[in-house]
């Protein structure tokens, strides 16, 4: 057994003094507060949280932070900067990429990914002897960083869609496409799941996965988690209307892709019926509020789709900030910046959103709580940032730059602010400047 003490954590109930916890075979056997440092325990700096939840990831467009800024555009341009970044990477590129910004997560106190995985395939579309070697360095990826995963295969088959239909897969694409959804699925069929690992499944959208397809995707996911990315962009609504007559989101739901193992990525350009449907059919509302102001997406209804009965989650996304407590506080600050009211999430109703480990598969992480995954981040409360803070709103004053100690599966990843892998910033240099000096 391992026991740990923290002065404050945020236990289910709420803020809680001098808390014991301890630890069994990567499992929480007694949360205890009122009490005293064992013999023995190790006592954790600051605030302890339960470990946070990134539910949507793009590994491989960490290579694009601080690179797509010259120029302004949009977020249809700044698609090239992808693709190229996409065009350069095999699966030991990968690895490499993935495994240090996997790491970085780590120090941010994320104990859990989940990866939007579409870069399937060779540039031009072959496939590798292992049809699944790019998710097999994922896989890896998180194993070597620490960090429980969640493989969000990708179905992607077209390459757009406007009034006229869909289009093929550009040349930028093919490598992203299996050709149908029962190729998807056959190849996802592949993969196996662990006790660090779940695979779950993805519609890329609905510009990438025509009607007919929506349903061979729903029914090849059942019973597993299953994202989509949902009107991150209002030209998606609008050629959906022109050719389907539809909105994304009710494409969606006469599919059977919508439900309570169904998170909705970004649900950023949403009608009030499409909120609706959201809260009826359970399914979570995936926001990113740094890549959603990086992008000029947009500020979606998040407080409306809570209200309507749309849990929300947190992701970085592109990586833009890795920090799940700086998207915790965005998820706050654009609602006041939409409503001009402040106070429109509670706290603890950030914390929630930023934990939401469930969403990816995971029942048993998210909480500090007996019976509950040992998944413990210390956040240091005597930093500029964070001293005289009350720890219960610890969420809107400290950034991942706080994050002290993280702890997985009962397993120590961070301590001290650094990553057992060593300097994390070095790992992702390495990896990162030879995908731009390819010719």
């Amino acid at each position: 057994m391992t026991s740990y003490f923290a002065r404050h954590a945020l236990l289910p109930t709420g803020a809680a003094i001098d808390v014991t916890f301890e630890v069994t075979d990567g499992r929480f056997i007694a949360v205890t507060a009122g009490t005293r440092p064992a013999p023995g325990a190790t006592v954790l700096p600051g605030v302890v949280l339960p470990g946070l939840a990134n539910c949507h990831s793009h590994a491989f467009h960490r290579a694009l932070r601080g690179r797509t800024h010259a120029g302004g555009g949009t977020f249809w341009t700044w698609r090239q900067g992808m693709y190229a970044v996409a065009a350069a990477l095999d699966p030991d590129s990968y690895l490499e990429l993935a495994r240090a910004t996997y790491a970085e997560m780590a120090l941010a106190g994320i104990t859990v990914v989940g990866e939007f995985h579409y870069l399937h395939h060779s540039p031009g579309g072959v496939r590798y002897a292992d049809p699944n070697a790019m998710g097999a360095a994922l896989i890896q990826a998180a194993a070597d960083a620490g960090i429980r995963l969640t493989l969000l295969d990708t179905c992607y088959l077209a390459g757009g869609l406007g009034p006229d239909g869909h289009a093929v897969l550009g040349p930028e694409q093919l490598r992203f496409g299996d050709g149908t959804a029962h190729a998807w699925a056959d190849r996802v069929g592949l993969l196996s799941p662990s006790d660090a690992v779940v695979v779950g499944a993805a519609v890329h959208s609905v510009r990438a996965v025509p009607r007919e397809a929506l349903p061979v995707v729903a029914m090849a996911a059942a019973g597993r988690p299953l994202h989509v990315h949902l009107s991150e962009q209002p030209a998606e609504n609008e050629a959906a209307q022109a050719f389907y007559g539809r909105t994304p989101t009710e494409l969606l739901d006469e599919g059977g892709v919508l439900g309570p193992l169904t998170s909705a990525v970004h649900a950023t350009h949403l009608t009030e019926s499409d909120v609706a449907i959201l809260g009826r059919t359970g399914t979570t509302s995936c926001f990113c509020p740094t890549t959603e102001r990086d992008l000029a997406d947009g500020i979606g209804p998040a407080r409306a789709l809570l209200d309507a009965g749309s849990g929300l989650s947190l992701g970085s996304d592109q990586h833009a900030v890795i920090d799940l407590i700086e998207e915790a506080r965005a998820l706050e600050m654009h609602e006041r910046l939409a409503t001009r009211r402040r106070g429109r999430f509670t706290p603890a109703e950030l914390q929630t959103a930023a934990t939401r480990h469930d969403t990816l598969g995971w029942t048993d992480a998210g909480t500090l709580a007996v019976g509950q995954r040992a998944d413990l981040v210390a956040v240091r409360m005597d930093s500029p940032r964070t001293s005289g803070t009350d720890p219960a709103q610890i969420l809107l004053a400290a950034t991942a730059a706080d994050v002290d100690t993280v702890v997985v599966d009962g397993r120590t990843v961070v301590t001290g602010g650094q990553h057992r892998l060593g300097d994390v910033g070095d790992l992702l240099r390495k990896a990162i400047e030879p995908l731009w000096s390819q010719p």
